[in-house]
């Protein structure tokens, strides 16, 4: 069984290139099903990941339409051609009919033998005549088989040839009421009333035994045709009964991807970790919608659209929450980025100001020794300021904050100047 889109399609191909269009109907219904399904299946092996693409049928879809499109055209010429044939097969019966009905209205002692003749051959022409439009099948069956009786039944001579005819049709019937009545042993319901309506037709075409014994031997293909038929409505009472269940059993998993849905609907907030959790649910649904058989083929097409929407609904919002995930991250990353940047264009800015503080205390000639005496009685104090906060004040974090940066840049421009005071002493 294909189990892939592209499969499928060539699978559909094969059917078109070798099978008669007329005769696959079934197949192709069943593949255009499977189809649709495959895409179902294949949405859950995509859509693990965060934000992950829905996949589309695309160009598959495109080219599986196309097939569809070239059965129905071939299958409408199929039709046409047989429907213009079937018309052609229902003048040539109607025509055979009508001189039938000559026979048996002039049927006489001194003409019969001719007459039987030329029945033979009228019979042997319905037989090679192709089959006619169904409409019209029962009525002209009907008018085929009372001419043969009314025949049969007004001739009255040559009883030995009428004799004849009954026993050889005798058998014919009574071979068909064996094969009725063996297809009862055939496991395969479906195939076994297909083979029932086939015996119909040949019993149909085959002409009347005695007068005595056709009640008798109609009723025993009647019963044998009445068993198969039986069996045959209940195969698809269990078959529609199955469909109805797997029905439910979708609906139901539809509802359960409802109440997935509903907080994120309703706008609920939802951490990365419930959006895993509810995803793990969903796909422990979707694994569950494929072990379920088909439903009733009025609804199949319905039901699978509608739960491909909740699919789509969840994913889609899916992959917007983690849309605005990665820009709100983005976000934060660039304020970062910025604050960093801030903070190096003002520790540049105070660099600049220190060495540009030296330059003019340098430049200036001053007494590098009083200016360090200062810089240390000024670092006294506010080391002193600092224990007098942290004692006595509360809320003043700020401000001790600000005195120790204070007294970090007081040292600083001490060591350098002490630094200079070396420099001159060694030069």
């Amino acid at each position: 069984m294909a189990s892939t889109r592209q499969e499928i399609i060539e699978e559909l191909r094969h059917l078109l290139e070798t099978e008669d269009v007329a005769a696959i109907k079934d197949q192709v219904d069943h593949l255009k099903t499977q189809f649709y399904s495959v895409a179902a299946e294949e949405v859950t092996e995509t859509d693990a990941e965060a934000g992950a693409e829905l996949p589309e049928t695309g160009k598959d879809e495109e080219q599986f339409k196309a097939l569809l499109a070239e059965y129905k055209a071939r299958k409408a010429e199929v039709a046409a051609a047989q429907a213009k044939e079937q018309a052609e097969n229902l003048k040539k019966k109607q025509a055979i009919l009508d001189e039938m009905k000559q026979l048996v209205d002039a049927a006489t002692a001194d003409g019969v033998m001719p007459n039987i003749q030329r029945m033979k051959e009228l019979q042997a022409e319905w037989k090679a005549t192709g089959a006619v439009a169904a409409d019209k099948l029962q009525e002209i069956r009907k008018a085929y088989q009372q001419l043969q009786e009314q025949f049969y039944d007004l001739v009255k001579i040559n009883i030995e040839l009428r004799d004849l005819d009954f026993k050889k049709n005798l058998e014919l019937k009574t071979l068909l009421c064996e094969a009725a009545e063996k297809l009862q042993q055939n496991e395969n319901i479906v195939e076994a009333s297909r083979m029932l309506q086939q015996l119909h037709d040949e019993w149909a075409e085959i002409g009347p035994v005695a007068r005595e014994l056709r009640e008798e031997l109609w009723e025993r293909f009647k019963a044998a045709s009445t068993i198969i038929n039986k069996k045959h409505q209940a195969y698809f009472d269990e078959l529609h009964r199955k469909e109805q269940e797997n029905l439910e059993k979708k609906q139901a998993i539809i509802d359960r991807m409802k109440e997935i849905m509903e907080p994120i609907v309703n706008g609920v907030p939802m951490s990365v970790k419930e959006w895993e959790e509810a995803t793990a649910k969903v796909q422990e649904l979707q694994a569950e919608w494929r072990k379920i058989g088909f439903a009733p083929k009025k609804q199949n097409q319905s039901i699978y659209d509608a739960f491909r929407a909740e699919c789509d609904r969840f994913y889609q919002t899916k992959k917007e929450f983690f849309r605005e995930l990665r820009e709100q991250r983005k976000i934060r990353e660039q304020r970062h980025k910025e604050y960093l940047e801030r903070q190096a264009a003002r520790e540049q800015a105070r660099e600049e100001r220190r060495k540009q503080r030296i330059e003019r205390i340098t430049a200036g000639g001053g007494n590098l020794r009083k200016l360090r005496d200062k810089l240390v009685q000024e670092i006294k104090t506010a080391e002193n300021n600092i224990l007098f906060f942290t004692a006595k004040s509360k809320g003043a974090n700020k401000i001790v904050d600000d005195m120790r940066k204070k007294i970090e840049e007081l040292k600083a421009r001490l060591a350098e100047i002490e630094q200079q005071m070396d420099a001159e002493n060694n030069g």
